[in-house]
């Protein structure tokens, strides 16, 4: 996200990029973290923005999308989010019958699903394993969030992966169809789920900043 961050403080805006619980260090971090640490932590970064800014926007990537989303159900003062790949629709219960199976049998970590990236040389920085109670908790928060999708009033923008191997598309047509405010959705043919490090980064950044600044503009933020 550190690009897509840049991108809208080069066009003067004040960024808040938060690090989630658990994330960026190691694995061992992750495993005790839920969906009500990152939650959390989202709260906590929007009241700091809200604090000092005239309006705010939400931008966020896969589950970050998820948190954005969330924020925007519960805070209709949120002027609009962008969102790349959100997780919105809650895994079926054959799937997640089978997570809860591994962890009653004692598995507490899958193989990783970062760096699902087109480009050739990129990588994300991602764990090599996924704790599977920290996902558990992630897809369960998923269905709250789709039940309150008619509280989402905001303006959104989401980018769409047609091929994503992390987050199925049709996370994406939940949103478009449930969201209680206007979606403009654009299509990415060439990137897969971490497309802010894939062939349309430059256009995600293009995009996000110009809905932004168009966002803002009236209030002067």
């Amino acid at each position: 996200m550190r690009g897509l961050a840049t991108a809208l403080a080069d066009a003067g805006l004040t960024v808040e990029l938060p690090l989630l619980p658990g994330h960026g260090t190691s694995v061992a971090d992750m495993v005790p973290t839920r969906w009500e640490d990152w939650s959390a932590a989202a709260e906590a970064a929007y009241a700091e923005l809200a604090a000092r800014c005239d309006a705010v926007v939400a931008v966020g990537l896969s589950m970050g999308g998820t948190l954005s989303v969330w924020l925007a159900e519960r805070h209709p003062e949120i002027a609009g989010i962008v969102v790349v790949n959100p997780l919105i629709e809650p895994l079926d219960a054959e799937t997640m019958a089978f997570i809860d199976s591994l962890i009653e049998g004692g598995e507490e970590l899958a193989p990783g699903v970062g760096s699902d990236i087109a480009q050739e040389g990129s990588v994300e920085l991602a764990y090599a394993e996924l704790p599977l109670r920290a996902a558990r908790s992630l897809f369960g928060a998923a269905t709250e969030v789709a039940a309150g999708l008619g509280s989402l009033k905001c303006p959104v923008l989401l980018f769409s992966s047609i091929q994503d191997h992390v987050v199925a598309p049709v996370s994406g047509d939940r949103l478009v169809e449930g969201a209680g405010g206007p979606v403009e959705r654009i299509m990415l043919e060439r990137s897969f789920h971490v497309a802010t490090l894939d062939y349309d980064q430059e256009e995600i950044e293009k995009r996000t900043v110009a809905f932004v600044t168009d966002l803002l503009a009236p209030s002067g933020a």
